[in-house]
């Protein structure tokens, strides 16, 4: 339960129809085995004590007064494990019979949870039985002289991790249009469970799926989904014992059908009540019961998957749909500049580099909404000391199939010239000989663009500005910044993109080169033997690294101590716990000194939920403080 992680549990027991004893021992048995596998919230299928399909034996009062039987001797075993479970059984409330969930933990029965919704079409029956609970708000005594409340409206919440808040529904009560749930969220609670025993039937199981995926999404919270499965009369229906557990929109967890089982994974309620918090429509009220709970707070042992890649999918359908969507957005963004301006040109430094390189093909493809003659790009190379073979020609090529105007501006001399006139050593290469040449560049273009009524093109990514690695009034300037929300560990993978869907396999084979060529700002002289000198990650760090951390900064506000651990899981294997640390001290450091950078952005266009524009999702003072979250790295 450290860092926001509560281990989760769906059960589909192994039963027999009306045969509570048999049920209830093996509820018992899967309570031991989810216990000692760590999980701390289980959930049990509808009527579980009973079996689902017991029909008119429902009003028998032998089955009822056994199924209460069989619940005190659940809730006597739970006082042996640290977990809190919910079982499903018919339960007798002044002379009515409600579906219930009860929900035991440590010994006690904290409370009773009647359905909602009780469906009464097609092959449900329920009617016939059970009475709707919606409004119901009373106690029970039970037979060990316990007072539970009974309701609807019950939270259960863990003190030792108040972000822990259960609420519950019933199978139906997920499929209304107006779902328990929304006010269960909108009470506070974090995770929903839902006890059910829905039938399968062709394509029934893809519906249910999203509709649990969706609703985690809509209400930003957990859905923990417990079907029924084998064991159920098959006398009309089948169950498929499908069993789901979701987080804020996605699937984390899900069960084969037909094959009574157990699933299991982490719910963050961490990250669910830090999203919530972004999100001021997101109101809150208080009309519920809140009932405590109490659980040892224990580190768990990560079984689901942390992504090292959170901007990129790992999908190739799901990616090539990002990328379409992100050039998408970077070209509509650029074409509405391009027609407000009036602009004549769009200019662009090419450099032969990922960046620059994204940012041509943007500018190529805004160029073919408009309908604009592609000459009208003025593609600069402007070599210096540091540009090498490599680059220059895939710069110059590259220019060349995407038809732009090619122009070519040697910045040596100039720079010679200004790094005589302010009296710098030109052998000393220190910052001034870096970024003198950085603002050189960029001074170039700002003056081509006026000659030629154009507009100057931004090529810097949201990686290099979240950590200031971008010369002040140099690269880090223009007129609109295309790339400015795009991570580098995307912009590679839209260049790939690109090349593999271009259908031209010359100017595919150049951009597969650039994407083999180290990434540099080429400020330096290069080696003896021409390659590159000065490569970006040997100096300020892996941008695999530094695009996973500013994600879980800025996304969800983690801590660095989650982060971290978030890292090591995410990169086992890969980086080592003393890199990861070492490049993490670094990203705050540069994160929180570099804002004043970040401050005074040219616009550019949002394209994912993690952006770092002072005009909308990053508000930060330039001159804010990184200790308290440095000392926090530090300690480790």
């Amino acid at each position: 339960m450290k860092y926001g992680f509560v281990k989760v549990a769906a059960v589909t027991p192994e039963i027999k129809v009306a045969d509570t004893v048999y049920n209830g021992e093996q509820i018992r048995a899967l309570m031991k085995e989810t216990a000692e596998k760590g999980a701390k919230v289980v959930v049990f299928p509808e009527l579980c004590i009973t079996g689902y399909t017991c029909g008119d034996l429902f009003l028998q009062e032998t089955l009822l007064k056994a199924a209460k039987d069989e619940l005190m001797k659940i809730a006597a075993a739970s006082e042996s494990c640290d977990a809190i479970y919910f079982v499903g059984l018919p339960f007798a409330v002044n002379g009515k019979l409600y579906n219930v969930a009860a929900a035991v933990c440590k010994g006690e029965i904290l409370g009773l949870v009647p359905k909602s919704f009780i469906p009464n079409y097609n092959e449900f029956y329920e009617v016939r039985h059970f009475t709707s609970g919606n409004g119901l708000e009373t106690e029970e005594i039970l037979p060990n002289g316990q007072i539970v409340p009974v309701s609807a409206d019950l939270i259960f919440y863990c003190p030792n991790m108040p972000e822990l808040k259960i609420a519950v529904e019933i199978c139906e009560d997920l499929w209304i249009p107006n779902p328990p749930s929304i006010r269960h969220a909108m009470a506070g609670a974090t995770v929903m469970v839902n006890l059910s025993a829905s039938d399968e039937m062709t394509g029934k199981h893809k519906y249910r799926r999203d509709l649990v995926n969706g609703q985690s999404a809509r209400l930003v919270c957990g859905y923990i989904y417990a079907s029924a499965g084998e064991g159920e009369s098959t006398q009309d229906l089948v169950f498929s014992a499908h069993n789901i557990i979701a987080e804020n929109g996605s699937i984390l967890a899900e069960s084969p059908k037909f094959e009574n089982s157990i699933i299991y994974t982490e719910i963050d309620v961490e990250r669910l009540e830090a999203e919530r918090r972004r999100k001021n429509t997101f109101e809150i009220t208080d009309d519920h019961i809140f009932v405590p709970f109490g659980l040892e707070k224990s580190k768990v042992m990560m079984t689901r998957y942390i992504d090292p890649a959170p901007f990129v999918p790992a999908n190739s359908k799901h990616r090539k749909e990002r990328c379409e969507d992100v050039f998408g957005i970077q070209a509509m963004g650029l074409k509405k500049r391009l027609e407000h301006t009036h602009a004549k040109t769009a200019v662009i430094g090419v450099s032969g580099g990922l960046d620059s390189t994204l940012a041509l093909l943007v500018t190529a493809k805004a160029f073919d909404m408009l309908g604009k003659d592609r000459k009208d790009i003025v593609a600069v190379t402007m070599p210096g000391f540091g540009t090498t073979d490599r680059t220059y020609d895939n710069a110059v090529s590259m220019i060349q199939y995407l038809g732009a105007a090619f122009t070519e501006v040697n910045i040596k001399e100039s720079v010679l010239k200004h790094f005589a006139d302010i009296g710098h050593d030109a052998n000393v290469h220190d910052v001034t000989y870096e970024n003198a040449q950085a603002r050189e560049r960029t001074q170039i273009l700002m003056d081509i663009a006026n000659k030629e009524n154009g507009m100057v093109i931004g090529t810097g990514d949201m990686s290099e500005l979240a950590l200031g690695w971008a010369t002040y009034n140099g690269d880090h300037m223009s007129m609109y910044a295309v790339n400015a929300s795009v991570p580098k560990t995307l912009v590679r993978f839209l260049v790939e993109y690109y090349a593999e869907s271009c259908k031209d396999e010359a100017l595919a084979a150049v951009l597969r080169d650039i994407l083999d060529t180290p990434v540099s700002p080429e400020l330096l002289p290069p080696q003896e033997n021409g390659e590159i000198a000065q490569k970006t990650e040997d100096l300020v760090g892996p941008y695999e690294l530094h695009d996973f951390f500013l994600y879980y900064v800025l996304r969800f506000g983690f801590s660095p101590e989650k982060i971290y651990m978030l890292a090591r899981a995410a990169f086992a294997g890969t980086y080592d716990d003393a890199v990861i640390l070492k490049w993490l001290k670094v990203f705050y450091r540069r994160f929180f000194s570099q804002q004043f950078k970040r401050s005074c952005l040219p616009d550019g266009p949002k394209v994912g939920s993690v952006a770092v524009s002072p005009r909308g999702d990053l508000r930060m003072p330039s001159d804010a403080c990184a200790r308290i979250w440095l000392d926090e790295v530090v300690k480790y």
